[in-house]
């Protein structure tokens, strides 16, 4: 960064210095020709009068003096009756050079132009003589690249000079900017008094210690409950073992006994699934291959496999809607939904209903599930997503729940970019949607 920071100072003033030494060129070569324009005229004017009072004897003496300047005499022919240059083409006619028509109609005329003659470019001042004659006065003029090659010396030692004092000055000014950066506390980014450009990456960094702290947080927690929901059931298992191999249970309780210890077992066989389940997704280690999924028929499946728990609880399920396809991971998006089902079946009422719902919608694909439970607080809804949450945990644990399922249900919606959305009345029941885009 430092290094690219001083290329850049470089950089920009080279440029600067090129753009410089150019419009100092363009403009040194403006000034000096608007200054010999001037100087053009006024010759032109000072010949003029002294030609005036002393005739051609005037001109006769120029031909002795060495000057850069042109001279020439013409008729209001065009002819040309004295000039300064000796050469072949001084006898063509001049009538119909701009300066020449300019004089003869306005007294004076100008004109910048390559001349025929000499062919270098030229300032013409063209003037009425009081004998109706044209005095014309011309000068050539350098173009711009000598004027170029004369500044180019002085200019190469500025350029030196002051990449010099660039190199410096970069050097300084890069290690003042760069000196807040190193100095600053990213675990505390919001408490750095430094730029305000900044402060955006600063805020960025912050929320992502806050994610950290978070993740942390709820990894602790996750282990924590994770031991505690492992240990209940083993215990359990462990308890009923220790009193049937003492011989204390009468041979009528064996069935009783063995059937607690099946029930826990189950229980904690779930509970390990869903807790592998739960780290795939987390970790996203799930075989992602997509196929075409029919959302209703896999509703459908769903449902078949509720039925007998449907069918211990009174819960009458029905299945409308229409066939949909989305184009998903099909053991995901069918965790997903058999999750949500038996939540409505395990949390209803005794004689209850689970309405399950699959269509095309203006929003997108949908599965809504709708069931007449014990509905969840309102306080409680944006926490039934975490591990481990349990709205009425006596109850959950009753009905054989993990505590993993929604937060399956959670992560399935984000490997599918979908959306879950959740209503509910305390004592009426709840409804559950999954958006597919």
């Amino acid at each position: 960064m430092r290094s690219k920071i001083q290329k850049s100072m470089i950089l920009v003033l080279c440029i600067t210095l090129v753009i410089s030494y150019l419009l100092l060129t363009v403009a040194v070569y403006n000034q000096t020709f608007q200054s010999l324009q001037i100087e053009v005229e006024q010759e032109a004017q000072y010949i003029k009068e002294a030609i005036n009072i002393s005739g051609t004897e005037y001109l006769e003496a120029m031909d002795n003096v060495q000057q850069n300047t042109r001279v020439t005499v013409i008729t209001p022919d065009g002819d040309v009756v004295y000039d300064s240059k000796d050469d072949e083409l001084t006898l063509a006619n001049h009538k119909n050079r701009i300066e020449v028509k300019e004089a003869l109609k306005n007294g004076e005329g100008r004109d910048v132009r390559v001349s025929d003659t000499i062919k270098e470019r030229s300032i013409y001042y063209a003037t009425l003589l009081e004998d109706g004659n044209v005095l014309r006065v011309s000068r050539t003029v350098d173009n711009v690249l000598p004027m170029f090659i004369q500044v180019l010396p002085y200019m190469t030692v500025i350029a030196v000079v002051m990449i010099c004092f660039a190199i410096v000055l970069a050097r300084w000014q890069t290690e003042r900017l760069i000196r807040p950066i190193n100095e600053l506390d990213l675990n505390e980014p919001l408490k750095n008094n430094i730029y305000e450009e900044l402060q955006p990456l600063l805020e960025s960094i912050d929320k992502q210690n806050k994610e950290k702290d978070a993740v942390a947080q709820m990894r602790k927690e996750f282990s924590a409950n994770v031991s505690h929901e492992l240990k209940t059931p083993l215990t359990s298992i462990s308890g009923y073992a220790e009193i049937m191999k003492s011989g204390l249970v009468k041979p009528e309780d064996m069935p009783k006994f063995s059937e607690r210890i099946y029930d826990e077992a189950s229980r904690l066989i779930t509970l390990v699934e869903d807790i592998i389940k739960l780290s795939k997704l987390d970790e996203e280690r799930v075989e992602i291959e997509k196929e075409d999924v029919d959302l209703y028929e896999l509703a459908m499946d769903v449902c078949s496999r509720l039925a007998l728990p449907a069918e211990k609880k009174h819960v009458r399920i029905e299945v409308t809607g229409e066939p949909v396809v989305y184009n998903g991971v099909r053991p995901v998006l069918q965790e997903m939904i058999y999750n949500i089902c038996a939540n409505g079946i395990k949390y209803n009422k005794e004689g209850g209903k689970l309405e399950v719902w699959v269509g095309n919608t203006l929003s997108g694909k949908k599965v809504i599930v709708r069931d007449t439970g014990i509905g969840i607080p309102e306080e409680d809804i944006e926490r039934i997503f975490e591990r481990f949450y349990r709205v009425d945990k006596s109850h959950s644990k009753q009905s054989g729940g993990t505590g993993l399922g929604l937060s399956i249900v959670k992560h399935g919606a984000s490997l599918h970019q979908a959306e879950v959305h959740v209503e509910s009345e305390l004592g009426k029941g709840t409804k559950m949607e999954l958006v597919f885009s």
